[in-house]
């Protein structure tokens, strides 16, 4: 089914997605990639304030390439998930709704995606150039230092994505494997 909501999420707008869910999102999402998830957690663990209020929030986990003349942001293709999951639990307990991602998560992400009432969201690899085209704005917030990998707030119109892992546990991978063996 073809969905359109808005960025930063509700519970029940979340509550509303099924996996398989062609979404179209709209708003302010982050993006934020290893390495500043690693900042993030020292963050947290020092005792410090993240650069942004992850309540409602979605991390989309990318790194652009350098924008061409007259453009928001380079090509802005999705990453490999599965390199935040050790730090995915944390956040989504304090707040995160959203992830944007390609790939499978982990078990600890999957249970505190049902925990916190979450979704995942997959994007399409090797899409990254027509993927920019959605995004409108695009703004360093934090680590700036970290090139490509800063954290940035995006505003996005019509972001094209597919619902992986919903809030009920549901895992679009799992139910696609059987028809592939």
């Amino acid at each position: 089914m073809e969905k359109h909501i808005v960025a930063p999420l509700t519970d029940e707008e979340i509550r509303d997605l099924t996996v398989g869910d062609m979404v179209f999102l709209t708003g302010t999402i982050y993006t934020a990639r290893d390495a500043a998830h690693k900042r993030m957690a020292q963050t947290l663990k020092e005792g410090g304030k993240l650069p942004f209020d992850l309540t409602g929030n979605v991390i989309y986990y990318m790194g652009p390439s350098p924008a061409r003349e007259g453009k928001v942001i380079g090509a802005a293709g999705p990453t490999t998930a599965g390199r935040m999951d050790s730090y995915t639990p944390q956040l989504l307990d304090l707040g995160l709704k959203g992830m944007i991602g390609k790939g499978r998560r982990s078990k600890e992400v999957h249970e505190a995606i049902v925990r916190n009432g979450a979704v995942y969201f997959a994007a399409i690899g090797g899409a990254g150039a027509l993927l920019s085209r959605c995004i409108t704005s695009a703004e360093v917030i934090a680590y700036d230092d970290l090139g490509t990998e800063a954290i940035r707030r995006l505003t996005v119109k019509d972001f094209p994505a597919i619902v992986v892992i919903d809030s009920t546990g549901k895992d679009l991978y799992d139910e696609v494997k059987p028809l592939a063996q």
